[in-house]
């Protein structure tokens, strides 16, 4: 007989660093006001532990850090921080008003990386984490470690240095696979070997943390599970960088669908699973490809005749989970042309969307009107559509499209007609193209001349039926500051616009907040 039907299930945290980790996704960047936002729909999810950021990155991380933690009550706020005296202590400062608050601090262990990166010996960077936790502990009790690279780290190495900055006070200890190297099997063996070797194992949380390059992050991350870690480090999407990290919901789903082989709860409310994706999604402009588990949009859709004829007779012949059960089929009619102001500025706030005045909330109010004079149905995502792009007051808002006219026929070179509104002043602009998108794109251009590269153009229907609202995201490389810009419109070539001008509006932005440059975790 299994342990997991002798032994109650156990408590597995979920830390969720969409906010972190996920940001460091070139163009993902995201506005103080979007990561409140997002925040706010993690709380509502309901998870444990949310790293808001690197406070020592910028001052608009540190504000991020700081206000998300005097908003949310339900969940930990947590700030990244290098095993360094100022990093410690900007991460301290910045969730002092959270209601739970967590420093996250980490240093290099692999060889490679004490090596050449570091330059330190092991005395030193052991030196270096006991320190950084010690330190760490004067703003908050809450402490984790993570040896960085902690795949190709020696064990025995490892095993030191845990034992040194648990006795220093840590209570989390992350084994993170920071470049994806490990496998399943290995992966398990190092958590047993450290959980069994190393000195007061029992007397703290083992985490993990898994990136994707191989493609076995959430595997490796249940592996962990089964050896014995309790806490999982993820994102919504499995969102970061290079080939991202382990997905929450395909973690939490696994662990759900098969309690026989994991024995842990969550406290995760799966019905805002899809929610939380389609609102990441929106604001860092990374669309979920169709056949993404979980949260794609074929993760339930049955094309076989065979699995439509067992569905219909049995829906557990072909489906192991309910489609309710993770948030789809939830998007359900919240406001049309006739609701008011009152049931509008009720349904953004149960959305988790506060204008910052009255003025902000008219603005989106005008906004919602004019999409349901063009579109009879309203749902919720439309209304995050409404504010999707980088709205806020740390944002320049230095072009507006003001008109746009395409022409586009058979057997002719479509042409756009544009009145750009840059700065204050008018331009009327027009341009051909191989497309009506690309003959917009290029009249753009003709009078910002921002000289970047277009490196993705993505379109998503918002929901369905032919009058939905189109989502544009489109990526600019500018001498290797890379942006995301997003629009949304009923009209695919004017949400093309708005996402276009959305990303040099963002290139415009001085002082933008960018995600931490070095590789961590």
């Amino acid at each position: 007989m299994s342990s997991s039907i002798i032994n109650p299930p156990s408590q597995l945290i979920i830390f969720d660093t969409t906010l972190r980790d996920g940001e460091q996704s070139p163009g993902a960047s995201m506005t103080k006001e979007e990561k409140i936002r997002i925040a706010r729909q993690l709380e509502k999810l309901g998870v444990d532990v949310i790293e808001a950021g690197f406070a020592a990155a910028s001052e608009g991380d540190f504000d991020s850090i700081s206000t998300i933690s005097s908003i949310i009550q339900n969940s930990t706020i947590c700030s990244l921080a290098r095993a360094n005296d100022k990093d410690i202590r900007r991460a301290g400062d910045a969730i002092r008003h959270a209601k739970r608050g967590r420093v996250h601090t980490f240093i290099a262990t692999s060889p490679i990386h004490m090596q050449y990166k570091l330059r330190m010996n092991e005395d030193q960077v052991v030196e270096a984490a006991v320190r950084a936790v010690k330190t760490a502990l004067e703003f908050t009790d809450d402490v984790e470690f993570s040896a960085e690279d902690a795949v190709r780290s020696e064990i025995d190495f490892l095993v030191r240095i845990f034992d040194e900055v648990i006795r220093a006070g840590a209570k989390t200890i992350n084994v993170p696979d920071t470049v994806g190297y490990s496998n399943p099997a290995l992966y398990a063996q190092r958590f047993e070997q450290l959980i069994a070797r190393v000195p007061n194992a029992n007397s703290v949380i083992w985490s993990t943390h898994c990136h994707n390059d191989l493609g076995m992050a959430v595997a490796n991350s249940l592996a962990a599970v089964q050896a014995g870690a309790r806490q999982v480090e993820c994102t919504i999407n499995g969102l970061g960088e290079r080939a991202g990290n382990a997905a929450l919901e395909e973690v939490v789903m696994a662990t759900r669908v098969r309690k026989d082989l994991y024995n842990v709860t969550t406290n995760i409310r799966t019905e805002e699973i899809v929610p939380s994706s389609r609102l990441v999604s929106a604001i860092t402009g990374y669309v979920v490809q169709p056949n993404k588990a979980i949260v794609g949009a074929n993760a339930f859709a049955h094309e076989s005749g065979i699995h439509q004829d067992g569905i219909l007779k049995h829906r557990e012949t072909y489906e192991i989970m309910r489609a309710e059960d993770v948030g789809w089929n939830a998007n359900k009619l919240t406001l049309g042309k006739l609701s008011g102001r009152a049931a509008f500025r009720s349904r953004l706030e149960a959305l988790g969307i506060t204008p910052d005045s009255d003025e902000a909330l008219n603005a989106l109010f005008v906004r919602f009107k004019e999409l349901a004079d063009r579109k009879s149905e309203i749902f919720d995502e439309d209304l995050h559509a409404l504010v999707s792009g980088h709205q806020g007051d740390d944002v320049v808002n230095r072009y507006v499209l003001e008109e746009l006219e395409v022409t586009s026929k058979t057997g002719q070179v479509p042409r756009a007609h544009l009145v750009l509104n840059v700065d204050g002043k008018i331009h009327p602009v027009s341009a051909s193209g191989s497309g009506p998108v690309d003959a917009t794109f290029k009249a753009i251009e003709v009078v910002a001349k921002s000289g970047a590269l277009l490196e993705l153009y993505s379109v998503n229907a918002i929901t369905s039926g032919t009058d939905s609202q189109g989502e544009v995201a489109v990526r600019l490389n500018q001498q290797g500051r890379i942006v995301t810009g997003q629009g949304a419109d009923t009209d695919i070539v004017i949400a093309s616009a708005k996402a276009y001008l959305d990303a040099l509006n963002w290139l415009a932005t001085q002082g933008k907040a960018n995600p931490q440059t070095d590789e961590v975790m």
